[in-house]
């Protein structure tokens, strides 16, 4: 007897991707059948994707149940109750208009608790009419003696608990509260004026006390919930734009702060070439091979800083700021002091104030013939990067430019500071601080 091959199943190859190789893929048999739904299927399909909206439609659909409920209790209530054909009627007719009003009125008055639709006083009326009526359809029986005392005690709390929850949400607090409580107390006044007595309306007193601030607690609460659930999802979304925000502003700072100097370095050598060349000498060849290792470097940088990697290295900055400055005809100093035991993100944000401020001298202090960098720690218990120049006289407005605005960003992520002053004699200094608690 031949063997029947048994189908394996099939592997997909794998793809290659760069240097990355995706997982194989093992292709399933897809289950079908009505069995084949799990809970959590059927849950997105009733509804709907994960979040607030999901979360309201569960609420509607509880105050749905709720109403059906209340439909449900006054049938029970006919079944067991000898209130007798005509009595029977106008409770089923009247329990029947306060359900529909109930149901109406729970969900405009959630849609106004959550600001998305006006307040509803047309069915808060209707609502409070029908809940009246329905009162006194039950004193009305137990006056004629078609109902007994105990029939009306339920029937009463019934009302009560049912009526309780939406003018709460439906009105100001305050203004529910009264409405909430006038009712009852009138249809307890009118239960005893019907004969209701002794410790039967005691019952009924003690039944609507409790469930009347539960029922309406509860409503209250529910409708905090959806707008609580609803303000955190407005908030997460505003969080992720202003995360996007933040991200969009590094990367400009960044693509600032590596142009901005090399920028400067390559317009100051390429006049200097030209003028190099017009007298035919051959140094302008060297200035233009700076150029273009200047350029290559600028493009790498760009590279590192759309790929989010890219730190400046406060020891790499002040060489790099020296050699600059020097060859713009300025006569640099540097004195780096602790410099080699700061870490490396505290170098990293020095670096860059080292490299704006290298960048603020070749722009903007054109008649500069010296410039002293210094850093150092104080008795204060501080790190600090000074930055000097007597050009002053052509230095920018301050708030001018978005560089020292971004700098002031990057020194605050390490409790930095940064500071700028004009001082006699046409020096303009640039002072950076940092805590030595968070340089160490």
């Amino acid at each position: 007897m031949a063997v029947p091959e048994v189908a394996e199943p099939e592997v997909a190859e794998p793809v290659m991707t760069g240097s990355e190789v995706a997982e194989p893929e093992v292709s399933r048999p897809a289950v079908t059948g009505p069995g084949s739904l799990s809970v959590e299927t059927w849950v997105e399909r009733l509804g709907g994707p994960d979040g607030p909206e999901r979360y309201r439609r569960y609420t509607l659909g509880t105050l749905a149940a709720f109403a059906a409920a209340e439909v449900a209790l006054w049938a029970f209530w006919i079944k067991t109750s000898d209130a007798g054909t005509l009595g029977s009627a106008l409770v089923a007719a009247v329990g029947a208009a306060h359900a529909g009003a109930h149901l109406l009125l729970s969900r405009a008055a959630l849609r106004r608790y959550l600001g998305a639709g006006p307040r509803p006083a047309g069915l808060v009326a209707l609502y409070v009419v029908a809940t009246v009526a329905m009162a006194a359809v039950g004193c009305a029986l137990l006056a004629a003696g078609r109902i007994g005392d105990r029939d009306l005690v339920t029937y009463l709390v019934w009302l009560m608990m049912f009526y309780a929850g939406p003018p709460m949400l439906a009105l100001p607090t305050r203004t529910g509260v009264v409405l909430v409580g006038a009712v009852p107390a009138a249809a307890l006044g009118a239960a005893a004026a019907s004969g209701l007595s002794g410790e039967l309306l005691a019952l009924a007193v003690g039944g609507i006390l409790f469930m009347v601030p539960f029922m309406a607690t509860g409503m209250r609460v529910t409708g905090w919930s959806v707008r609580l659930i609803e303000e955190l999802a407005r908030a997460r979304a505003t969080q992720a734009r202003l995360a996007v925000a933040e991200e969009r502003l590094r990367f400009g700072r960044d693509l600032h702060d590596v142009l901005g100097r090399n920028l400067a370095v390559v317009a100051l050598k390429s006049e200097l070439a030209v003028r190099l060349a017009r007298r035919g000498r051959e140094e302008a060849v060297a200035q233009m091979e700076e150029v273009q290792h200047i350029a290559q470097e600028s493009q790498r940088e760009i590279r590192a800083v759309v790929r989010g990697y890219r730190t400046a290295d406060l020891l790499t900055e002040l060489a790099g700021a020296r050699s600059v400055l020097e060859a713009a005809g300025i006569d640099c100093r540097i004195e780096n002091g602790p410099a080699a035991r700061l870490p490396a993100h505290t170098q990293a944000a020095l670096g860059w104030v080292v490299r704006e401020g290298t960048t603020n001298i070749l722009r903007h202090a054109q008649g500069a013939s010296r410039c002293e960098v210094s850093a150092r720690a104080t008795v204060s218990g501080w790190v600090a990067l000074v930055m000097e120049n007597d050009g002053a006289g052509t230095a920018p407005r301050p708030g001018t430019g978005s560089g020292l605005p971004g700098l002031r960003e990057r020194l605050a992520e390490v409790d930095g500071t940064l500071t700028t002053e004009l001082r006699p004699g046409g020096i303009f200094r640039l002072t950076a601080r940092i805590p030595w608690e968070t340089a160490e």
